[in-house]
């Protein structure tokens, strides 16, 4: 059994053991790469501020690139008996240079370790998860232009209110999205900078560089107070599930719609066979099982940030092994809500779209109260007069409703204003610099 860093002249009780280290071992292997990244940045300034001498430094630096790969492929195992990551690199470290493997903690605690592995993550998940959601927004987008013309009633208390269309409903969510980019730029401003050599959160007696690691490891800033990084713990995984909660919400409102939509008695929607289930004793039925678990998924990751907030509340500053338990909150959540996007990508473009004959249909007739109204207004009468006067018309039963739709309007029926949203994502896409944290892992390996 390897001895854990902290080692010192007595055996931790086994059972203890099993339960601190808890499924550490196993969502480690997720912060493999980005561990060793931060090694590899670490090492470097090490050398240039003379706490390390360059053959030393050169061991290192060829051993965790080779660390990296194996990581990067998916091969890399953390032993039994090993705590975590961080334990692992350094002991495979340490057998194969010996002593040199020994000196790359110096300056370091695994608490800015983990600090820095998990911002990197982060960092590389967020770039995952925003690429996805313009491809989502500009899949949706495209679909309002294809069946902008296709009508379909619009509802407000689930009563029918006014006309709208496919292209107005598909429009929404794919501006609704771009919202939740902007949360996402929030929380990748949060993750985008560097907590090394905060150590165990109170800085360290070496003339550290952490200008140079947040340069290497390509943040935007460091996290300049030691104490402010350590307090990072807990807030930075809050920020990114507030995004979570934020996109799901949007998601689960649109999987509801297609539940609600796809069913018989709205019957606006139609998916195709291959994307439903059936029952075990109704011959009938196809069911849209995905969307309902799509918006069931969604609903339980809108809960994310109240399970981070009850977990960190009452912490007081400094490090607790309370944080340990964030990345079996927060790992599963990123990919549950990346599986959504994917899913919604591929299951969207083939449901089938089923306009409906709106001034034909007696259920609608109502939906055109307000064209009416609207229409006598042009004409010149007041709109209180106007609107009461086709009250009137409705409680007599004597509405006749207008034929003409003149919504000219940005956003509206008539003028959809899609090339607008599509700026607005190019705007916001651009304000995420993922090429900067890109290229300088590149330059590291």
């Amino acid at each position: 059994m390897a001895d854990k860093l902290w080692q010192k002249d007595y055996s931790l009780d086994q059972r203890i053991a099993g339960f601190t280290v808890g499924r550490d071992r196993e969502l480690d292997l997720e912060l493999a790469p980005f561990d060793i990244l931060g090694s590899i940045a670490h090492v470097t300034m090490l050398e240039e501020v003379g706490l390390i001498d360059a053959p030393a430094a050169r061991r290192c630096l060829a051993k965790l690139r080779e660390l990296y790969r194996v990581a990067v492929d998916g091969s890399f195992v953390i032993e039994d008996g090993v705590e975590d990551v961080h334990s692992q690199v350094e002991l495979l470290l340490t057998r194969a240079l010996g002593d040199d493997g020994k000196k790359i903690h110096s300056g370091r605690s695994r608490n800015d370790q983990v600090l820095v592995d998990l911002r990197l993550y982060f960092r590389h998940r967020i770039r995952g998860i925003v690429e996805q959601t313009a491809e989502l927004s500009r899949t949706l987008t495209a679909l309002s232009e294809e069946h902008r013309d296709k009508l379909i009633p619009g509802y407000t208390h689930l009563q029918v209110a006014m006309v709208s269309s496919f292209g107005l409903w598909f429009g929404a969510y794919g501006e609704a999205l771009i919202d939740d980019l902007r949360l996402w730029k929030a929380a990748y401003d949060t993750v985008d900078q560097n907590p090394l050599g905060s150590a165990a959160g109170y800085g360290s007696s070496f003339p550290l560089d952490r200008d140079r690691t947040t340069e290497l490891l390509g943040f935007r800033a460091p996290v300049v107070n030691v104490v402010a990084a350590q307090m990072g713990r807990g807030k930075t995984e809050l920020t990114v599930a507030f995004a979570i909660a934020g996109m799901a919400q949007t998601i689960g409102k649109l999987a509801m719609d297609v539940c609600l939509y796809s069913s018989q008695n709205f019957g606006f929607l139609q998916l195709p066979d291959d994307l439903t289930t059936g029952s075990s004793i109704m011959p009938h039925k196809k069911n849209p099982d995905v969307f309902e678990l799509l918006r069931g998924r969604c609903n339980l990751l809108q809960s994310l940030p109240a399970q981070i907030s009850q977990l960190t509340t009452n912490l007081p500053g400094g490090y607790h092994r309370d944080f340990q338990l964030l990345k079996e909150a927060i790992f599963p959540a990123l990919d549950q809500l990346e599986d959504g996007l994917a899913i919604a990508l591929y299951a969207l473009p083939r449901t089938q779209v089923r306009a409906q004959e709106l001034p034909t249909d007696p259920r609608y007739t109502y939906l055109y109260s307000v064209e009416a109204v609207n229409q006598l207004v042009l004409e010149g009468v007041p709109f209180r007069d106007a609107y009461q006067r086709v009250g009137k018309d409705i409680e007599a039963g004597t509405f006749v409703a207008p034929t003409d739709l003149l919504h000219t309007h940005l956003g509206s029926l008539g003028n959809l204003g899609n090339d607008r949203i599509s700026e607005k994502l190019a705007e916001v896409m651009g304000l995420f610099d993922f090429g900067r944290g890109q290229r300088a892992s590149e330059a590291l390996l």
